[in-house]
């Protein structure tokens, strides 16, 4: 692929170096964690691969533009949500993935989140002066309502989450009052409660929660999650057990130890020192996207900026909590470590929507 002479000349190698090695360390735990199974690596390979060459093309193109495709994109996205309904399989519960040709599987939902970033960036470029109107932010939760009912249909609280982060981290820099944002945020702890109420959520989301407080009052069951993984990661203690050495790992203790869980793999194998190493990359790679969005001059790439690191900081914060058992269990991955040719390539895609922040950073739009 050819790069823009606007992206060659500023092309942001620190963010994609720091990436780089958390996606080499990705790669060596899912070797790892899968029982040293190749077929886990490849696929990953060629998910960043796949998403290597995506990123390149999204970071080609100026954010301003890249809101000119906000409807066709918002459509192809309910368009896929609701396929993955009707065609998904379906696996402990949930529809979330479509199956493709050579074993691998779609999950429309986390190309959800970054196009629903560049949406919502269209829908706030064409109503920003009036962010500060009530109306203006119903009318921003209406724009992503469908495709999150959509997601939670799945059911897949985990990326409604993440959506929910994205549309607040969005509005928030957008300019929105923090009042409105906080009624907002308050609403749907009201609606959660009667979703609880009423059995709109499953119950093993249930479970999850009430678990969440005490694993062990389900220790086979429902908590089983959270008390392996903390074995796990308080049996690496400093240094840890030795990659490939890890006993929950290896005898297989750990549930979803190459996706979900990859962190607890971690921290039995390489310990304190390695979970620190990790955490420190994660640090660096979200410091760095504040000083993108710092510097960023055009409003819709300040937008579509706040969106991209709410989507990174939440699923870091969120994985690594669950895994020490400080957050609810909800399937939320660690960001290019945890096994997922969707979830790498759709991180890779928010990826590329910084690179071009910080290319076409200096251009105004008006």
């Amino acid at each position: 692929m050819v790069l823009s002479s606007r992206l060659a000349r500023h092309f942001e190698y620190t963010l994609l170096s720091i990436t780089g090695l958390i996606a080499a360390a990705g790669l060596v735990l899912i070797f790892s964690a899968s029982g040293q199974n190749w077929g886990y690596v490849a696929k990953q390979i060629i998910g960043l691969l796949v998403g290597g060459t995506a990123l390149l093309a999204v970071a080609s193109i100026p954010p301003i533009r890249l809101i000119q495709f906000s409807r066709p994109l918002y459509l192809l996205t309910l368009l896929a949500l609701v396929a993955v309904l009707f065609f998904g399989n379906s696996a402990k519960g949930s529809v979330r993935w479509i199956p493709l040709p050579g074993g691998f599987n779609l999950q429309p939902s986390e190309f959800a989140k970054v196009a629903l970033m560049i949406t919502l960036a269209a829908f706030l470029y064409h109503h920003h002066e009036r962010i500060r109107d009530f109306s203006t932010v119903m009318r921003s939760l209406a724009h992503i309502g469908i495709p999150l009912a959509l997601v939670f249909k799945q059911p897949d609280l985990g990326t409604t989450l993440v959506l929910g982060a994205i549309w607040l981290g969005m509005m928030f820099v957008a300019g929105a009052r923090w009042q409105h944002l906080l009624a907002v945020i308050l609403a749907t702890g009201i609606f959660f409660g009667a979703a609880w109420h009423f059995n709109i959520l499953k119950d093993y989301q249930k479970k999850r929660l009430i678990i969440f407080i005490n694993p062990n009052e389900d220790p086979l069951e429902s908590g089983y999650h959270i008390i392996q993984s903390r074995i796990a990661i308080g049996s690496g203690r400093l240094m840890g057990k030795g990659l490939l050495h890890g006993t929950q790992n290896r005898l297989e203790f750990l549930p979803e130890q190459h996706t979900d869980f990859i962190f607890a793999v971690l921290g039995e194998e390489l310990g304190f020192v390695g979970s620190c190493g990790l955490l420190s990359l994660y640090l660096l790679l979200l410091l760095r996207a504040v000083a993108i969005l710092r510097e960023c001059e055009e409003m819709v790439g300040q937008w579509i900026g706040a969106g991209v690191l709410s989507l990174f900081l939440f699923h870091i914060v969120v994985n690594i909590g669950m895994t020490i058992g400080i957050m609810p269990v909800t399937g939320v991955t660690l960001p290019f470590v945890s096994y997922g040719p969707s979830s790498v390539i759709a991180s890779c895609l928010s990826l590329g929507l910084l690179v071009g922040i910080w290319a076409y950073r200096h251009e105004i739009a008006f």
